[in-house]
């Protein structure tokens, strides 16, 4: 399988200035391209294929005085841009289709979107130094900090600025079956909330670190200081950054969190199974700020792809198994529950069920894992012997008829 290992990058002042023109020049081709479409598209005309959109707008346009300055640039950089337009007319055609996941046709890219990248392929000729540092044409050497070593030879890198002005490079590499890990016995369910951040079926709890939430005062210190600068200025854009550093921050010790606890559970277990959740709906909520924070679609994508590259059985059950409506001691289903009922008594076996325990034990069993519900902390409840089988006492001790599991009158 491809994977995407991702490294800090540190250029000189020449260097930014350089990679600035590369981001410059792709976004222009990007948005040429994309120009000539819809104008054909307006018109009637067919469609203009890549092949003759790359000779028009790169090869031809760089010996015109408008676009000379293309040729400062390594020509892969502007290719890769037209390549990128492809993908988006495909993805948005596609989700016509119904083949995906719908969205919004390609629009043109600005020069003031605080995120920008430039693509190199094997074609371009980039190369890591003796020095270990990255070499790209037109660029110069960039010094990298290496935090791991790569499985195998990246086939492309793409750098890339994000909104706090930090500059990364991204290979992509092809990873083999030496990553498989051998086989253990432990098979979980997760159940993903928001009072844990996740509940195992063997009973383990993982704290919520809510990392936006403790942050807030900070954000909203550097926010209200953004808001008061002059729009346009350069103290403006210095504000700018400051809270894009702040949200980075977040982000990143938020994603921390998930590669850590999603190679720990893949570690340990031979299967894991979670829940498809209704992200977009619950982000409509009154709890979208929680749940946003929470990130759980990132560490579900996570569980999956690691589970593949490491040979690990991943299971996703569909969102509306009633996982927090069925005893997982008798498997009855009790009917639906509020949120702040937290624990509850079945009324079939009488056994007091941990709500969130309950539901990953019920994951698990839906994912056809080979778990038990001894980890889901069931106690007895003081159930009274039925009237008939009391011949002993005369008259029956004065009992709750919801303990009983008995529908009051």
């Amino acid at each position: 399988m491809q994977l995407r290992y991702s490294f800090r990058l540190y250029p000189s002042a020449g260097q930014r200035a350089a990679l600035a023109r590369a981001f410059g020049c792709a976004r222009v081709v990007y948005n040429d391209a994309l120009r000539a479409r819809e104008t054909a598209r307006s018109e009637g005309m067919p469609f203009p294929k890549t092949g003759d959109l790359s000779k028009q707008l790169i090869t031809e346009a760089k010996n015109t005085p408008e676009r000379a300055w293309l040729g400062e640039v390594s020509a892969v950089v502007l290719q890769q841009s037209l390549r990128d337009l492809d993908t988006a007319y495909r993805n948005f055609f596609d989700g016509l289709k119904g083949k995906r996941p719908r969205m919004g046709a390609p629009r043109y890219k600005s020069r003031k979107d605080t995120r920008q990248a430039v693509r190199f392929t094997a074609n371009a000729r980039w190369s890591i130094t003796p020095g270990h540092k990255l070499r790209l044409p037109k660029i110069g050497d960039l010094k990298v900090k290496w935090s791991r070593t790569l499985p195998s030879t990246p086939s492309t890198v793409t750098v890339v600025k994000d909104s706090a002005g930090r500059y990364f490079a991204s290979f992509v590499v092809e990873t083999g079956p030496e990553e498989v890990l051998p086989e253990v016995a432990p098979e979980v369910g997760v159940d993903l909330g928001l009072g844990h951040f996740a509940v195992l079926s063997d009973g383990t709890k993982i704290d919520s670190p809510r990392f936006l939430r403790r942050a807030e005062k900070r954000l909203k210190k550097a926010q209200r200081v953004l808001s008061r600068k002059e729009k346009g200025s350069k103290n403006r854009d210095k504000a700018r950054i400051r809270v894009a550093r702040a949200h980075a921050r977040v982000a990143d010790a938020r994603r921390e969190f998930h590669h850590q606890l999603s190679t720990k559970l893949i570690r340990e277990n031979q299967a894991v199974a979670v829940e498809d959740l209704a992200v977009k709906g619950l982000a409509r909520t009154r709890l979208a700020k929680s749940v946003h924070d929470a990130g759980w679609s990132a560490f579900v994508s996570m569980l999956e792809y690691k589970a593949a590259q490491y040979g690990r059985t991943f299971v996703k059950i569909g969102r509306f198994e009633p996982t927090s409506q069925v005893c997982s001691q008798c498997g009855v289903k009790d009917g639906p529950k509020p949120l702040h009922v937290r624990e509850w008594t079945c009324g079939a076996c009488g056994a007091v069920l941990d709500r969130d325990i309950n539901a990953a034990v019920n994951v698990a069993k839906a994912a056809g894992l080979a778990v038990s519900a001894c980890g889901a902390q069931v106690r007895r409840a003081p159930v009274p012997a039925p009237r008939s089988e009391a011949g002993t006492h005369p008259k029956p001790s004065p009992i709750r008829w919801e303990q009983a599991g008995i529908p009051g009158l």
